[in-house]
């Protein structure tokens, strides 16, 4: 599988990433988190924009990007705006969907963005080559907050979002018992093997589905998010627990 890298950062390459997602309504409760953050381990930051107040002013936007990027200095930024349909914060149409992406995109402040694949994929293949071409990696996803799909039907969604021109794929599916949470970390390691072109992300969630946020050493999900106070989904771990195990299980 080949890496990637987000300015000094590889993804793909050893233990998975810690991606500590800010979660905010206001500028100052945004600022104050990211200068946690970037005290802590952590090696990439997730802005969800969906919780803050002004998402949908460009000005503001701009503005908190801007002392976002001063705060973390090097630390790669992923601008996540998560829908209400896929568990985020906030519902949005199409259209300012679009914009708000194309406008955070076109203030170089970001390093990552985050387009979900329900989005459709006329929409999808329309806007990456626009973040390509500025130079910010795309991490296509998926949430299923009911299931989890078959073996089969995991691997297809991830190849379909590479093949859609995603730089990451990313798939988050709900457990109902221990055997779902074995049929994503083998479609996980199925797809690390066999399919993919580069980096993936998976999780299952809830607290049942933890184990899968800690074993992408192992199984192949390059990226893990870890909470800074607010979790952003169920069954994050605390960044600095996320670490410690990791780092036992890198060791061992």
């Amino acid at each position: 599988m080949k890496t990637l890298k987000v300015r000094n950062l590889i993804l793909g390459d050893g233990q998975p990433k810690i991606c500590a997602p800010i979660v905010a309504a206001t500028k100052e409760d945004i600022f104050a988190a990211g200068e946690v953050i970037r005290n802590l381990p952590v090696d990439l930051a997730e802005w969800r924009v969906d919780w803050f107040e002004d998402a949908f002013d460009s000005d503001q936007v701009r503005e908190v990007l801007t002392g976002l990027r001063t705060i973390l200095k090097d630390i790669p930024i992923l601008f996540t705006f998560r829908t209400s349909k896929e568990g985020g914060n906030q519902s949005a149409q199409t259209e300012e969907y679009a914009e708000l992406m194309k406008g955070a995109a076109a203030t170089g402040l970001i390093d990552l963005i985050d387009i979900e694949a329900s989005a459709g994929d006329h929409f999808v293949k329309s806007l990456i080559p626009q973040f390509h071409k500025k130079n910010i990696r795309v991490i296509l996803s998926s949430h299923d907050f009911e299931k989890t799909p078959s073996k089969e039907e995991i691997i297809s969604s991830l190849c379909k979002m590479q093949d859609l021109g995603a730089d990451i794929p990313k798939i988050a599916v709900m457990p109902a018992c221990y055997k779902d949470v074995l049929t994503l970390l083998e479609a996980t390691a199925e797809m690390n093997e066999k399919y993919a072109k580069g980096p993936i992300i998976t999780m299952s969630m809830s607290k049942l589905g933890s184990i899968s946020r800690i074993s992408g050493e192992y199984f192949g999900s390059s990226i893990t998010f870890g909470s800074v106070g607010k979790s952003s989904a169920p069954g994050q771990l605390e960044v600095e627990a996320l670490y410690q195990i990791l780092n036992i299980i890198h060791c061992n």
